[in-house]
């Protein structure tokens, strides 16, 4: 069998370092035919990794869907904002499309997306990829299997990491929702999401608290410089301090503003670019913590926290059923059974790919969709990505709304008749 085709739209982080290996790993399955990315240096970067050849090199999304038809597929992993065009034009020219999460910060937009998908009758797959890894599908079948009953409530935290919300959420790419996505979407809609396929059942209503608390210039110390190699005085002593992170255990994200990680590059990008800014002197504005209260249409409930301010970065679960329990974290689940009282911990091996496997999983399970197009719908589709891609829309309404209750079934039907009076 001949190996699927792929266009990759955005060379960064999670195109190029995250999907797009497969394709080096599996080259029966999957080859990259074309690339359109902005910077020229991981433009070629990642043609030279994949033998794509200068004429199918562009600096632009627009540049690549003019030509004719390139491949089977398009893997689309631009910016948040810049995902809605692409797609719908993608799916226009009958590409089937891997989409990066979220689908986009408009919550008229993503319905659009779904919509384009069924009209051209073409496969769109969201980037939601806990469901793909071995953790999250263990956690998934013992609920089927009725391990623990019916599930009657669950509790959520994803830990980001003080190390990682100064540099993705503060710093970084995702730092404002002014021109990437509120936190609760950018960050969350992956807790979002895998609790609505836990319950498997349509959420109803939710609530939402959250703010910027910490990362704002009203807590910034007495003397702290703009940017960390100003000089600043109190650079050792900050805990947030981009040269300690940077040279030591983050070394490898300084990535996100340089291709060559010399101590010289590093230096560099402190100095002139964002990652390099005091974290209560940054552009910031999305929240440093949240929590989401949901209900369920069979009368469950869920409560999410998300919060920066945790040593490691990690997701801890309980799951609360009407025979048992389950508890999760760190690769292992814990099985408590109500009747007997025995437990049963399941260990799950180390994955070799990103976010436990569930990068190279998606992909896995993208490919066969489109060699199978038709005979099955994606795990995460577009159809089902917008339902919790609506939680994340109506918890940021409560939150901005001092914890206001959301009815999610009133919030969509606006949606719709805002979008067909637009």
């Amino acid at each position: 069998m001949q190996p699927i085709t792929a266009v990759l739209i955005g060379a960064g982080a999670r195109g190029a370092g995250g999907y797009a290996p497969y394709a080096l790993d599996y080259p029966h399955e999957l080859t990259f035919v074309a690339v359109a990315e902005a910077n020229p240096e991981r433009r070629a970067k990642f043609a030279n990794a994949h033998h794509i050849p200068q004429e199918r090199q562009y600096a632009s999304w627009e540049e690549l869907l003019q030509e004719p038809k390139l491949a089977d597929a398009a893997f689309i992993c631009t910016q948040d904002r810049m995902h809605y065009h692409p797609t719908i034009t993608a799916l226009e020219k009958k590409y089937h499309v891997l989409l990066e999460k979220p689908m986009s910060p408009d919550p008229r937009e993503c319905i659009e997306m779904e919509l384009a998908a069924k009209k051209h009758d073409r496969q769109l797959t969201i980037c939601h990829v806990l469901r793909y890894t071995p953790f999250w599908s263990a956690l998934k079948k013992l609920i089927a299997d009725g391990r623990i009953g019916e599930v009657v409530s669950i509790q959520l935290n994803e830990n980001v990491g003080y190390w990682h919300i100064a540099h993705s959420f503060v710093r970084g790419n995702w730092n404002n929702s002014d021109t990437s996505s509120p936190m609760i979407l950018a960050k969350s809609c992956h807790d979002m999401d895998v609790l609505s396929w836990l319950m498997d059942q349509p959420c109803v209503r939710v609530s939402s608290y959250g703010s910027l608390m910490h990362f704002h210039k009203g807590n910034a110390p007495e003397g702290a410089t703009d940017y960390c190699l100003d000089g600043c005085p109190v650079e050792a002593g900050c805990a947030y301090s981009a040269p300690r992170f940077y040279f030591g255990e983050g070394k490898g994200w300084a990535r996100h503003f340089t291709e060559e990680l010399t101590r010289e590059n590093i230096i560099k990008g402190l100095k002139e670019t964002d990652y390099g800014r005091c974290v209560y002197k940054s552009s910031n504005n999305v929240v440093d913590h949240q929590v989401v209260n949901m209900e369920f249409q069979n009368g469950a409930t869920a409560m999410f926290s998300m919060s920066g301010f945790t040593r490691h970065q990690e997701r801890r679960i309980q799951i609360m059923g009407t025979k048992g329990e389950l508890r999760g974290e760190n690769g292992r689940i814990m099985l408590m059974d109500f009747l007997t009282h025995e437990k049963t911990e399941i260990e799950i091996p180390p994955q070799t790919t990103g976010h436990g496997g569930g990068d190279s999983g998606i992909v896995r399970s993208f490919l066969r969709e489109i060699a199978q197009y038709g005979t099955s719908a994606s795990l995460t589709s577009a159809e089902v990505s917008v339902r919790s891609h609506l939680m994340a829309f109506a918890a940021e309404e409560s939150r901005l709304n001092k914890g206001q209750s959301i009815e999610l079934a009133d919030y969509y039907a606006k949606l719709i008749k805002d979008q067909v009076h637009a």
